[in-house]
């Protein structure tokens, strides 16, 4: 399914890449992948979560292209990456290394930024030599290690065995999600989303989210329930930045804040008053923004007058 079907026009809908290419997994997967941006600029490379696609980072691209070569993938299954039966964390860390083989030359360095479980597949791949050769730093944003579906608060009961048991029925749920309607959209939002997020950013999450495949949305939501890479997270040794929202439901703020213990190098922790999971859509600016600023200081080598310390806690509206 095209994710240029998702959002077709304002601020999430998707650029026109520069370029596209199909990188071939270390199984054989296929994935779709672009480039935007100068070729000589200094590389991100965007891994979207969990029922999304390139098109998640449509504001981030729009953003960075002007002055940094962004690099966005389909994980598999999604957006225009074909389905796959290797539904795992180690396929995920074998998808990055192909992307970032196929995108990158031999030993240059890059920021490489993931969402949700695009910040899982950072921490899968933690210890693969094509992840250290590449990686400058890193950026979290909205995710865990583990503990997901116990953490999680989609489902308003305290917590506990029910409350873990009807949230893994819910999130894995293989009913289909139907068009994007006014409901469709409020139980989205309540369930992902700040309730402060705008409409137009909330249809956009609803679109994306809807597009992808039921059967693809079940298989990775298994993944998700067993998901457990808190030795990832030990092993990630490049500057690592964490960013959370203060109402995220799906990986409430006591995940970033194990991230941050974990870390052997976190450069800091910016909170997000009021924003739930779908940070880079509904916080656009703050997140470019802390991405332009690990590329001045890790990649182009550039510190900024004001960067961040290591374990600094920022705010963001």
């Amino acid at each position: 399914m095209s994710r240029r079907a998702s959002v077709t026009s304002g601020p999430y809908a998707p650029p026109t890449p520069a370029r596209e290419l199909t990188v071939v997994s270390a199984d054989g997967a296929r994935l779709h992948a672009e480039v935007h941006g100068p070729e000589d600029a200094p590389p991100v490379v965007l891994s979207h979560g969990w029922t999304c696609s390139t098109a998640f980072w449509a504001a981030q691209i729009r953003e960075l292209a002007t002055d940094h070569r962004v690099i966005v993938y389909d994980q598999r299954g999604h957006g225009r990456s074909p389905a796959s039966p290797a539904c795992t964390t180690q396929a995920l860390a074998d998808d990055l290394e192909a992307v970032l083989a196929a995108t990158l030359a031999r030993g240059e360095k890059a920021l490489i930024a993931g969402h949700s479980m695009g910040g899982m597949t950072i921490m899968a791949a933690a210890t693969r030599p094509r992840f250290r050769e590449h990686a400058a730093a890193a950026l979290l944003c909205s995710t865990g290690s583990s503990r997901l579906v116990a953490e999680a608060r989609v489902v308003p009961l305290r917590a506990g065995r029910v409350r873990t048991w009807i949230t893994g029925r819910v999130l894995g749920s293989r009913a289909p999600l139907g068009p994007v309607t006014p409901v469709a959209m409020s139980v989205l939002k309540y369930a992902t989303m700040g309730g402060r997020s705008a409409r137009h950013m909330v249809e956009a999450c609803a679109r994306i989210v809807h597009a992808c495949p039921r059967a693809v949305r079940h298989a990775w939501a298994g993944v998700l329930e067993a998901l457990d890479l808190d030795h990832g997270v030990r092993e990630l040794s490049v500057p690592t930045a964490v960013v959370h929202g203060t109402s995220d439901r799906l990986t409430p703020p006591v995940h970033a804040r194990a991230l941050v213990a974990a870390l052997p190098h976190c450069v800091g922790l910016t909170e997000l008053p009021g924003v739930g999971h779908m940070t880079p859509i509904e916080a656009p600016g703050q997140v470019t923004g802390t991405i332009r600023e690990l590329v001045t200081t890790y990649v182009t080598g550039v510190t900024p007058e004001h960067g961040s310390t290591p374990a600094q806690i920022k705010e963001g509206a």
